[in-house]
């Protein structure tokens, strides 16, 4: 609970800082595609799951933006033998923007991850191993995204993880693709 408030409290932070600009605020949810890339070159398949939250979307001018968020992030990998290792992440990606068209942006900028959970599921068991693995993870984002003039828009968006998550043993990198929908409010 205590990460999810810390996370809250620096979406309101980064509001306040750009409060003298235009905000428009958004719910957003989708599907991620996950995997792990490790120094053991494990034979890993890739996890399907969700993501879920909000987004401030900050304009500085017409064509140039910030867009915050705060998401809930359902990650990890599969591994032979119906074995899955399930990362349960609230991450703050803070993606600047470049919009051009008519609706479409570019996107890239750093995502802050903090782990909520880990579990790791050997056919119908469920372990917890959250010792095994670091509290907090450094992303970059990279994605291109729609919005239409009624407010609703799409984005396809990639998470290279840049920090090892992984407390003992081979490092081990969060890769993400996302695919989410979204809404932004008064737009």
């Amino acid at each position: 609970m205590k990460k999810i408030i810390l996370a809250g409290v620096v979406l309101l932070l980064v509001n306040a800082t750009f409060a003298q600009h235009s905000v428009e605020f958004g719910i957003k949810a989708g599907l991620n595609f996950a995997n792990l890339k490790d120094d053991a070159n494990s034979s890993t398949e890739v996890r399907t799951g969700w993501h879920a939250g909000g987004l401030a979307h900050i304009h500085i001018n017409r064509q140039f933006a910030i867009q915050p968020e705060l998401m809930y992030s359902s990650q990890g990998a599969e591994y032979p033998g119906n074995n899955k290792l399930k990362f349960n992440y609230v991450n703050i990606p803070v993606l600047g923007q470049y919009m051009f068209g008519e609706g479409f942006r570019l996107q890239t900028g750093p995502q802050f991850g903090i782990l909520a959970s880990t579990k790791l599921k050997s056919g119908d068991a469920e372990t917890d191993v959250d010792d095994g693995f670091k509290a907090l993870d450094f992303a970059w984002s990279f994605g291109t995204g729609y919005l239409s003039p009624k407010g609703i828009g799409v984005d396809l968006r990639y998470n290279l993880g840049l920090s090892n998550i992984s407390e003992p043993g081979p490092d081990l990198k969060n890769r993400v693709w996302q695919l989410g929908v979204f809404y932004q409010f008064k737009h």
